[in-house]
């Protein structure tokens, strides 16, 4: 059984930092492109990064290129996403997915399996 296990989400004043994790299991780890999405309020759930099997390819969203990194340890089976510089239209449930494919996208039917989400809010 997959399980996706996101951490990390917390409250943050804009302009900080904040780091989350996933945790993966039940799947090959190294075989699966991951991805980082987040769904506001009363909003649709939006692409904010991915990355390839090894970690040497990365995807992000306009929104959060240049503030947010998302790498991975294919060792411990887990992806991660440090944001810097947050802003208040950061504040979302945050999560975590997997996807059987070589391919990167920041599209969330393409990907198989998902976390349970972690919250992040960012004061203003």
């Amino acid at each position: 059984q997959v399980q996706l296990v996101d951490s990390g989400g917390g409250l943050v004043q804009a302009g900080g930092s904040l780091g989350l994790s996933c945790a993966a299991s039940g799947l090959t780890f190294s075989s699966h492109v991951m991805g980082w999405f987040r769904q506001a309020p009363g909003k649709e759930r939006e692409f904010v990064a991915a990355i390839s099997w090894s970690g040497a390819y990365t995807y992000y969203a306009d929104s959060v290129k240049g503030r947010f990194a998302i790498s991975r340890d294919n060792a411990k089976n887990t992806v991660y996403l440090q944001m810097n510089t947050l802003k208040p239209e950061g504040t979302a449930v945050y999560y975590c997915a997997a996807r059987r494919s070589i391919r990167l996208t920041g599209t969330p039917a393409a990907y198989d399996y998902w976390g349970q989400g972690t919250q992040v809010t960012v004061s203003s």
